[in-house]
């Protein structure tokens, strides 16, 4: 698969079937439909999708925080199927979502990636982001979570 030959565009209310089953094919504790939909309300300018010959086949989600000292983007979920990892996809939504928070004056972005999912790491860690600190007991099974950041 050539990175030309998918689109990366703004999710859509339409989108949410597509996205709610690549969710529960890839995760133990997927995302209800419902957080998809408050997801695409609150920040529409901050997810996207993936799409090859009108299938979606990857998406991102992001919020932007300010903590005073600093605004931030946050990737709150974020997945490829597959069938289509290893081609650029992931490296495609996320430079995406990551050129959006800067637009939108982010000074850097984060998120939480399961401890076990070294695979993930090291993908985040290769598009330059670098661990932070543990989080323990972050996901709803008691597993910790990485928090890992990217500075623009």
């Amino acid at each position: 698969m050539k990175e030309d030959s998918i689109q990366i565009r703004r999710a859509k209310k339409a989108d949410i079937c597509q996205i709610v089953g690549i969710e529960k094919e890839l995760f133990n504790d997927p995302w209800e439909e419902s957080a998809f939909v408050d997801a695409l309300f609150y920040y529409s300018g901050t997810f996207f999708v993936a799409e090859k010959d009108s299938k979606i086949i990857g998406f991102v989600t992001a919020g932007m925080e300010d903590t005073g000292e600093s605004v931030y983007g946050h990737i709150m979920n974020i997945a490829v199927t597959p069938e289509c990892r290893c081609r650029g996809v992931g490296s495609s939504i996320l430079q995406r979502i990551e050129y959006e928070c800067l637009v939108l004056g982010a000074d850097g972005i984060q998120l939480e990636v399961r401890v076990s999912n070294k695979e993930a790491q090291r993908f985040y860690q290769k598009m330059g982001y670098s661990q932070v600190f543990l989080i323990g007991n972050y996901y709803g099974d008691g597993e910790d979570a990485v928090l890992m950041v990217k500075w623009f």
